[in-house]
């Protein structure tokens, strides 16, 4: 659903100069299929590893990573944890969280 999401508001997402793309655990071969299944116009990078989840501390004791969107800024400053992050609305969530940041448009 939040791959749905964030598809169908490419056009708005990308009215943004930023770049922007999902990570999962899963592997890359998994989540290549996942990409090509559900159009997804943006990467969606693996970390079967759970390196970097554990490094963004998003990693769940049962090992799954929490669905948390972060905004960073060109410096790479974390400038916000969205940690109630909906599925359903992701792509508007994003969209609007990114003007309220003040990131640069296109």
């Amino acid at each position: 659903m939040q791959c749905k999401a964030l598809r169908d508001s490419a056009k708005e997402i990308q009215s943004f100069d930023v770049a922007y793309f999902m990570a999962s655990v899963d592997t890359l071969e998994d989540n290549t299929a996942f990409a090509n299944e559900h159009e997804a116009g943006f990467p969606i990078l693996a970390d079967p590893s759970k390196e970097m989840a554990g490094e963004y501390e998003v990693l769940m004791e049962v090992g799954f990573a929490n669905r948390w969107t972060y905004y960073i800024g060109i410096d790479g400053t974390i400038l916000k944890i969205d940690k109630e992050t909906n599925p359903a609305t992701a792509g508007r969530d994003l969209t609007n969280t990114m003007d309220a940041l003040g990131f640069p448009k296109v």
